[in-house]
């Protein structure tokens, strides 16, 4: 892939992608930093980039056709799509004894649309793109929740499970074409999301889970996503690369 090669990143407005963009842009890739409600963060982003022809956009990725508008976009102002980064998502902790059942409903409602629909129809508009230009890749952000289970966020486990098996099945249907589609799973990471429950009684135990005794930076997954947007062998296709110090094992 060409040094300025472009990428898309959902959810860049801080936190993993925000680091995700810095690191690509170091690369000397072309960022298009997606964002949905804050806008002032998402210009901060863009102000923080290295290098120049990085854009600004904004889209509800829970909406369908803003989707298709929002990689027609980004697919014009780069001349071609190279990489998309499925990075936005949202997370939303209840007791099941707590909630009752509409609550039940919209926390799956709102979780599996944004961190897994929303993510699908990205993933199915950018792959046309790129299937016409001959190729490209696809990253998605997942968690190690979507292995351990998440017993106050099932929504939220279920949603980075499927976007796991969405992105071996996409790999799978895709590689003919030259689409090549990896996964990485963070652990807890120091992010504004994590932010409340790091600071909570629960922090210590959280920064525990790993052997180091900390919990990830967001610039080391913004590494790994750097490499896997630009620099992993096409015979990777179809990875879910762990990156939770130790905190999650799988074999």
């Amino acid at each position: 892939m060409s040094s300025r090669a472009s990428i898309l990143i959902t959810g860049a407005s801080g936190g993993i992608g925000r680091a995700a963009a810095i690191e690509c842009a170091n690369r000397g890739a072309r960022i298009g930093i997606h964002y949905n409600n804050n806008r002032g963060r998402a210009e901060a982003t863009v102000d923080a980039l290295p290098g120049n022809g990085h854009r600004l956009y904004q889209c509800d990725i829970v909406d369908p056709e803003s989707v298709n508008r929002l990689i027609d976009q980004v697919d014009d102002d780069f001349d071609g799509l190279d990489t998309l980064v499925n990075n936005a998502g949202i997370s939303q902790r209840h007791r099941i004894e707590d909630i009752d059942y509409a609550t039940w409903q919209e926390s799956w409602r709102r979780i599996i649309d944004t961190n897994l629909t929303g993510p699908g129809n990205l993933s199915f508009c950018a792959a046309k793109k790129m299937i016409a230009r001959g190729g490209g890749r696809i990253v998605n952000v997942s968690s190690r929740g979507a292995f351990r289970g998440e017993p106050l966020m099932p929504w939220y486990g279920a949603s980075k499970a499927g976007l796991n098996a969405m992105g071996q099945s996409l790999a799978q249907a895709l590689g003919p074409s030259g689409v090549f589609v990896y996964t990485v799973a963070p652990g807890f990471v120091e992010t504004e999301m994590a932010e409340a429950i790091l600071a909570s009684k629960e922090g210590d135990s959280i920064r525990n889970q790993s052997s180091i005794g900390r919990v990830a930076q967001p610039d080391e997954v913004a590494k790994t996503i750097g490499f896997l947007a630009l620099e992993a062998p096409e015979f990777m296709t179809g990875c879910i690369v762990d990156v939770n110090g130790a905190s999650y094992l799988r074999s």
